[in-house]
Parts: structure tokens; sequence; C-alpha cells
């Protein structure tokens, strides 16, 4: 029986080899065209974080043009990037400008980890992806009911912490950006080793050679979609998330009755605030909580005017 079925297979694959030569004779494969694949243009200057990117050099356009490519043909990832942006920047947004930082920064979220709430390898959690240690040093809560690496407006808060005491003691917020990929000592060890004070003149591994060029594509690409092949408009957009707030002084025994109490369900309880770990959430003495409740009518309507 498998003798007869592999058989099968092999008459069917001269059969099929046959027929393309033939259409080759006949000239019918030669009328086929493949679509035109262009490489994007870059812009003619970009900065980060009002520091120019010096892309009269070689090595920096094509670093950077790299990451445009890669970016604008991976579009799955890049189109759902384009639609939750303005959902999460509205949360990052407010807490960079309230600390006087660069609105740029908030790119380095989207290079971390598409704005979601991941763990990589070294367990790094949340969407600044924040290792343990480094978020208690940062005065962030991590046990097995609360981990606020998951709560974007405390993680954006340790974040700019960082990268504003980075930016201190480098001298640039590029340099403070390539600091968060590989650390504070491994990039100044770089930098003294190769007597360098520029990121762009740098010789780093992959990873962190990458990482500031990757994040210039992201800004490139989410300010100006169409330029880059997506064809995406402001109703493409999720909706920023309608919420009202609750203060919890108090130890929650049940969260799923908790949101059943206050008109929701566990589901949504934890989409909004993801930095509940657990199913309970112990009294913490001298901590006060704020719990996001979805907005009445919002889950049902927030595409309806659309």
């Amino acid at each position: 029986m498998k003798t007869r079925y592999i058989t099968a297979i092999a008459l069917a694959l001269i059969l099929s080899s046959t027929i393309a030569n033939a259409d080759d004779e006949k000239g019918i494969r030669s009328e086929r065209t493949i679509p035109a694949v262009e490489t994007p243009a870059l812009p003619k200057a970009i900065t980060f974080a009002d520091e120019a990117v010096p892309l009269q050099n070689f090595d920096t356009y094509e670093s950077l043009e790299r990451e445009i490519l890669v970016n604008t043909f991976w579009q799955s990832q890049t189109l759902f990037n384009l639609k939750q942006a303005s959902r999460y920047f509205a949360q990052i947004e407010p807490i960079l400008k309230a600390n006087n930082v660069p609105d740029d920064i908030k790119y380095i979220a989207v290079a971390e980890s598409s704005l979601q709430n991941v763990v990589s390898p070294a367990k790094a959690a949340g969407p600044w992806q924040i290792l343990e240690g480094t978020a208690k040093q940062y005065g962030l809560e991590v046990n097995e009911n609360v981990d606020e690496r998951y709560n974007i407006e405390k993680a954006t808060e340790a974040a700019v912490t960082y990268l504003k005491r980075a930016k201190d003691s480098l001298g640039s917020w590029t340099l403070a950006a390539a600091s968060y990929n590989i650390g504070l000592t491994g990039l100044k060890r770089h930098m003294t080793r190769q007597q360098q004070s520029s990121y762009y003149d740098l010789l780093l591994g992959d990873e962190t050679g990458r990482y500031v060029f990757r994040i210039l594509a992201f800004k490139i690409i989410l300010n100006d979609p169409k330029a880059y092949g997506f064809d995406f408009g402001e109703n493409d957009r999720y909706p920023e998330l309608q919420y009202t707030e609750v203060k919890v002084d108090y130890a929650i025994d049940d969260l799923a009755s908790f949101a059943i109490a206050n008109k929701t369900s566990y589901k949504l309880l934890k989409l909004y605030n993801p930095w509940l770990r657990s199913n309970i959430l112990p009294k913490n003495e001298g901590k006060t909580y704020i719990i996001k409740l979805p907005k009445e009518g919002f889950r049902e309507n927030a595409y309806k005017q659309r």
C-alpha cells in the first residue's frame, strides 16, 4: 500500500513538472509577473529626543534602513502596533510631559514589548520590560498577587526615573535609550574602551547596535504610516479605554466577587488592571491601590460611532 502511494506521488510530481515545462515552451509562464517591492524612502533628517541622527554617515543610514525594511514588511505586527499605540500612548505621554522627558521616549516601550504585557526569557516583564530586582529598586511592588511592572503608569514612572538618571550620567537621551537595553555599566565600558561618546560611533552587540535604530523606525512609521504602505486612518486605531477609578486600602478575598459587585467581570477587571496577578488582593499596610473599572456602556459602544 505504501509503495503504491509513493509511486502515485512520484507520478504526480513528474506530471506537474512536464506541464510546467510545456507552459514554459508555450511562453505562458513568461507572461506571469511578480508584484514590485519598493525600498521605502527614509526621511531626509530625523531626530531622537531632539538629538540629530547622522544620516549623512553611510553606516547610520544603512542601519536605520534595515529596521525600516524589517518593520515595513512585517505588516501584521506593525499594523498591531499602529492600532494600539494611541490607546497606550495616552497613558504614557502625560507622564513623560510631567517629568520633562522628551515624547520620543515612548517609542522605547514599543521596541521593548510592542506595548504588551509580555515576559522576556530573562524574566523582564510588562510594557517596559523591567526586571524584578530593578522594579523593586525603583519602588514597584512585585509579588505573587501584585506586580506593578504591569501597571503601565507606575512602570512608566520607573522607566522615566531610570532614563533621566542615565541621561544625566551619559550626557544624551540617545545613549540613555541604548543603556536601557545593555545597562549603564555595560554601555560605559564600551564607551571607555572605544574612546567614543556617541551611540552612532560605537561598535556594540547586534541587539544593542540595532536597538536605537529600531526605536527610530517605530517613530518614523507610526507617525507617517501611509508613507510606508499602510492604508491606516484614525478609525483604524483602538479606542482609549474608558474607566472610573476606585481606591482600595483593604483586602479583597475574591476579585471575581469584587468585579461583579462593581458591575463588571473578572475578565475585564484583569484587562484593565493587569497588575493584579492572582484572584485576591491582600491588605498592604499604608498602601492604597487604585483599581480601574470599565466605564458603563464603553464595552458595547466603543466602535458604534465609527
